[in-house]
């Protein structure tokens, strides 16, 4: 994957990956301790991570981004099929997604989605799994190469970003016979309505003008949701507190 990410990782990712590859542990005969990792990770940004044998509910997997915490799957893919995995491993796990959260701008970023999950009906959970999807999973942003004297278009998202094959298909140049993906500006509010395949390559990717635009028009669009209260992270306490009192309703048996 080296050879990829110098071409097509965004910059944060590779001065991630290289404070992962300095206290971490990482490197290409060694699968990192997961504690090792969020020990750093706490550390450097107050994000953890935190294992789980499966896959989560939507709502379940946000509630922990609202917390500053990233739960983490625990098996590897298959040697048969090294390039892809249509359910997120290790792999993906350690080399997509942990070095981002060594960036802060990306946590804040992340955490704006699981926030506004808090007290969120079950249709607007849907919508912002999806822009989690298209986002933090396979979010591309433009950065300028000085070299070129131009944009090019670089990956953010864990899932190009652990991802042989479709990181080259998504940012390289698909001169051959294979079909181009389609490229849209980065919208949440488009992204919220667009679903998606989980099993082959994403056939459009959403395109930010860099993490700083990813992460203020997210926060627009999660400020417009209709939410029952407001929900706001203490980071001196860890903590979760709301703008107003809400009630927790028991439906018995007998309820109606």
């Amino acid at each position: 994957m080296g050879h990829l990410w110098e071409k097509y990782a965004c910059k944060e990712y590779l001065h991630s990956l290289d404070l992962m590859v300095k206290n971490c542990n990482y490197n290409r005969i060694n699968i990192p301790r997961q504690s090792d990792i969020s020990a750093f990770l706490e550390s450097t940004t107050n994000f953890k991570l935190r294992p789980v044998a499966g896959l989560l509910s939507s709502r379940d997997f946000l509630n922990g981004l609202a917390h500053r915490t990233f739960f983490c799957t625990q098996y590897i893919r298959h040697h048969s099929k090294p390039l892809y995995t249509p359910e997120p491993d290790i792999c993906h796990e350690l080399l997509g997604h942990a070095p981002m959260f060594a960036n802060k701008d990306f946590c804040d970023f992340s955490q704006e989605i699981g926030l506004a999950s808090l007290g969120a009906s079950d249709e607007d959970i849907l919508k912002l799994a999806r822009c989690y999807w298209f986002s933090v999973e396979f979010g591309l942003c433009r950065e300028f190469d000085s070299e070129k004297g131009k944009d090019q278009m670089k990956a953010y998202g864990a899932g190009l970003l652990s991802s042989f094959g479709e990181l080259e298909y998504a940012c390289g140049d698909n001169d051959g016979d294979e079909a181009k993906p389609q490229i849209e500006a980065w919208d949440p509010s488009k992204a919220a309505l667009q679903e998606f395949p989980i099993t082959t390559y994403q056939p459009l990717y959403f395109l930010a003008d860099g993490l700083s635009d990813a992460k203020i028009k997210m926060r627009k669009h999660c400020e417009a949701l209709p939410r029952p209260f407001f929900a706001q992270y203490n980071p001196q306490t860890q903590t979760v507190f709301i703008d107003r009192q809400i009630k927790r309703m028991e439906i018995g048996a007998g309820s109606q």
